[in-house]
């Protein structure tokens, strides 16, 4: 144990620009046969990634051979809540609304590593930030950094919880925190109120085949008739569980510059969506985390975004889409979706055109599914 090495690092942390560090031991997650049982209750609905790398999840060591400890840190991210829905103008969690966070947090991480490797040599360390099989909100209160809320985000008493998260493994024993051992949630239940998909049946108990963020960022392909009616104006994210909790009400705003919020991403135009080129697209997702969703799943949820509210004014942007054989069956399908749900002349034109085509989801949605 290196106390001083240990007050060394954090504050270095500190210095780099992250808002909390703390340090776990290296062990097995309290939560994780918690996380077990949510598998087996098939919770995860299509993320069939987290089933296949649960075990490694069960010991850090999965991740970094001899670890013993883990040192964790946040950013705080964003400004302002979210936006209010105006015609055919989406809405994008605000973590998505920068730069991708995966380059802030593991940018940091590297200079840590650095750091460390000079003051320790010899010292092996690795940083992870969302992409490895870690259970980083244990750990996160386990390093005292706060408590995990009844909508199992991790929050902070003084950064409430619209912050990222990264991990630094080492194999070095440095001084733990205390572990944050209470909740202050209390009887506050207005995250779970206030879910418009009731994805929650309880303090903790999320059914990710219910949430908005998986369909519209985790699920590939067309969206079924359900959820496709239910995404209330999220083009990327949902942040109605964090927008509504007491303690995001007196959270400071990130400092992280690269976390800002764009203009572009903070109230998009779903209809200038439709019709952006490809090369467009790529220059505008370059180091963005809409990036996992690609162009083909935002087309897909602004297609369904512009049908579900039945915007006249979408109709050709959407026909266009249908119309383009070149185009991914799945934004095809949705524009076809979108387009059965406005009542317009040119909407049914471009239906049935395209009622013979030769993708299967494109005939489906062109024939009623999801007509609503």
């Amino acid at each position: 144990m290196d106390p001083d090495l240990t007050r060394r690092l954090k504050r270095q942390a500190r210095a780099l620009g992250f808002d909390r560090v703390g340090i776990a031991p290296a062990a097995r997650p309290p939560d994780y046969d918690r996380f077990r049982e949510w598998l087996d209750d098939g919770r995860e609905a299509g993320m069939g990634y987290l089933r296949e790398h649960a075990e490694a999840r069960a010991h850090p060591d999965s991740i970094l051979e001899g670890v013993r400890s883990v040192v964790m840190v946040s950013l705080v991210y964003g400004a302002g809540p979210s936006a209010a829905p105006r015609p055919a103008v989406g809405k994008v969690a605000r973590y998505a609304r920068g730069e991708d966070y995966h380059h802030a947090v593991r940018g940091r991480l590297e200079y840590l590593i650095e750091w460390l490797k000079a003051e320790a040599p010899g010292v092996s360390a690795r940083a992870v930030v969302d992409t490895a099989p870690l259970l980083e909100r244990d750990f996160a209160r386990l390093a005292g950094l706060g408590w995990i809320g009844k909508n199992t985000l991790l929050i902070d008493r003084k950064l409430g919880s619209f912050t990222v998260l990264g991990a630094l493994l080492v194999d070095v024993d440095l001084e733990p925190d205390e572990p944050h051992a209470t909740s202050h949630c209390g009887t506050c239940t207005r995250c779970l109120d206030a879910c418009p998909t009731d994805a929650f049946d309880g303090p903790n108990r999320l059914d990710a085949g219910k949430c908005i963020s998986y369909w519209n960022i985790e699920h590939i392909g067309p969206t079924p008739d359900g959820p496709a009616a239910d995404l209330h104006g999220w083009a990327f994210g949902c942040d109605v569980c964090q927008d509504v909790c007491p303690w995001n009400r007196k959270a400071p705003p990130g400092r992280a510059p690269e976390l800002a919020p764009r203009d572009d991403w903070s109230a998009p135009d779903l209809i200038e969506w439709l019709g952006r080129s490809k090369g467009d697209w790529k220059r505008a997702l370059r180091r963005t985390a809409m990036r996992r969703t690609r162009r083909e799943g935002l087309l897909r949820n602004a297609a369904l975004l512009l049908g579900a509210e039945r915007r006249v004014e979408a109709v050709p942007a959407l026909a266009a889409r249908l119309a383009d054989r070149r185009e991914d069956p799945t934004v095809r399908a949705a524009a076809a979706w979108a387009l059965r749900r406005i009542d317009a002349p040119e909407a049914r034109t471009a239906l049935d055109a395209a009622r013979d085509d030769e993708d299967p989801a494109v005939r489906e949605a062109v024939a009623g599914a999801g007509s609503g």
